[in-house]
C-alpha cells in the first residue's frame, strides 16, 4: 500500500472518491468489521446505530491505520454523531463534514457542489494536490474502469461461476474502498482470467440493505443453501458505480457535474425522490426480478430509521409481485447474524 499517511478515511458510500484520489490521497473506508468490545456506549446512546458505533469502537481501540484526515457525510442524524463523537476521542484529527442533499433537484445539485468545492479546499489543506478540472475527470475515468471491472465480476458471481462467489467478491468491495485502485484492477484482471465454475442448484436469492461488509456473511448465506444473484448494498455494489457527467454539466465550472452524479447514483432509503417518493421500494421489486431471485433477504442494522420506515411497503410491494421476504437484523458483527442461520435455512427451505 502507499504511505499511509495519504490516506483518507470515509465511511459512507456517497463518499466522493474521485475527488479524494483527484488530491493525491487513497481513500479508505472505516469498514464496521472486528469484534472490539462496546466502547462507543460510552459517548454515543445505547439505542444508535450499531454501523456508527463500531467505527467509534475501531477508533477508540486504535484500530485505523494513520489518516491524513477523515471525511464524514452527513447522511443521517447518526452519522452526524459520530463525527461530533470523533472529534472527542480523536481531538488531533484533521475532521470536515459534509451535508448531503436527500435529493437531486438543480438546489440540492447546485448547494452540493459548493461542498465538494469546500470538500476539495480542505484536501489540499492537509497536504493533498491542487485540485484542477483535468485531475477530477482523470480520477473519473479511474474509478469508471473499476465499476466496469467490478460489474463484470458481479455478472460472473449472480450466474454462480465464480469460484467462492459472493464471498470472495465482497473482499474484492472491501478492497476496493480501503487500497489504491491498482492493487485492485490488477487482482481483479487476474481472477478475470480464472476459468468458470460449474454452477451449483442453491436457491437464487437477492439481498438489499444498508451494511453488510464481513465475507463471512456471504458465505453463511451460501452454506444455507442460498445463491446472491443480485444485492443493494453500501457496502457492495452501492460503493463503487459508474459517474456519468451528463453533457449539460462538462462545460460547467466547479463541481456540479460530480456532484449531480453523485446525488444520482443508486438510492439508499434516506434518498428522496420527489417526483418518485416510492423509487427506492420499486427499485428493490425490479432488481429482485431482474436477477431472476426466487426470494428476497433484507438485512437491516438495528435502529436505522429511514430504512425502517419504508419496511412495510418493500415487503407489501414485494407480496404482489409473489416474492417471498424474510427481513434480518444485526448490529454489524458475525455473532448477531449467525443468530439468524436457522431462519435464513428454513426461508431457502420454504421456497424449493
Amino acid at each position: 500500500m502507499e504511505d499511509k499517511s495519504k490516506l483518507i478515511g470515509f465511511t459512507c458510500a456517497y463518499t466522493p472518491l474521485a475527488l479524494i484520489d483527484a488530491a493525491g490521497f487513497v481513500p479508505y473506508r472505516i469498514l464496521p468489521m472486528g469484534d472490539w468490545p462496546d466502547q462507543a456506549g460510552q459517548i454515543l446512546h445505547e439505542n444508535l446505530c450499531p454501523h456508527i458505533k463500531r467505527i467509534l469502537d475501531r477508533a477508540m481501540q486504535d484500530d485505523i491505520p494513520d489518516l491524513s484526515g477523515i471525511v464524514f457525510m452527513n447522511s443521517c442524524d447518526a452519522m452526524r454523531r459520530l463525527s461530533d463523537a470523533w472529534q472527542k476521542v480523536r481531538p488531533n484529527d484533521n475532521t470536515v463534514l459534509i451535508d448531503l442533499p436527500i435529493s437531486k433537484d438543480d438546489r440540492s445539485v447546485s448547494f452540493f457542489a459548493d461542498e465538494l468545492n469546500r470538500f476539495a479546499e480542505r484536501l489540499s489543506q492537509w497536504g493533498g494536490d491542487d485540485i484542477r478540472p483535468e485531475g477530477v475527470e482523470n480520477s473519473i475515468g479511474r474509478y469508471n474502469e473499476l465499476a466496469i471491472h467490478l460489474n463484470e465480476l458481479k455478472k460472473r458471481v449472480n450466474l454462480g461461476t465464480l469460484k467462492d462467489g459472493s464471498t470472495r467478491l465482497q473482499a474484492i468491495y472491501n478492497k476496493a474502498v480501503t487500497e489504491p485502485i491498482e492493487n485492485v484492477l490488477e487482482l481483479i484482471k487476474q481472477i478475470a482470467g480464472e476459468p468458470d465454475v460449474i454452477a451449483d442448484n442453491a436457491l437464487p436469492i437477492y439481498i438489499f440493505g444498508n451494511v453488510l461488509p464481513d465475507p463471512e456473511v456471504f458465505t453463511l448465506f451460501e452454506s444455507c443453501g442460498a445463491r446472491i444473484v443480485g444485492e443493494d448494498l453500501c457496502t457492495g455494489s452501492r460503493m463503487i458505480n459508474v459517474i456519468e457527467i451528463e453533457n449539460n454539466d462538462k462545460s460547467l465550472d466547479g463541481f456540479k457535474g460530480l456532484a449531480r452524479a453523485t446525488l444520482s447514483r443508486p438510492a439508499c432509503a434516506r434518498t428522496i425522490d420527489p417526483s418518485n417518493p416510492g423509487k427506492m421500494i420499486h427499485d428493490v421489486v425490479e432488481k429482485a426480478k431482474a436477477s431472476n431471485a426466487r426470494g428476497v433477504i433484507g438485512h437491516i442494522i438495528k435502529f436505522c430509521d429511514p430504512y425502517l420506515a419504508r419496511l412495510p411497503s418493500v415487503r407489501e410491494a414485494l407480496k404482489k409481485e409473489g416474492l417471498s421476504f424474510l427481513l434480518l437484523e444485526g448490529d454489524c458483527t458475525m455473532r448477531s447474524i449467525g443468530q439468524h442461520k436457522t431462519r435464513i435455512e428454513a426461508f431457502i427451505e420454504m421456497l424449493r
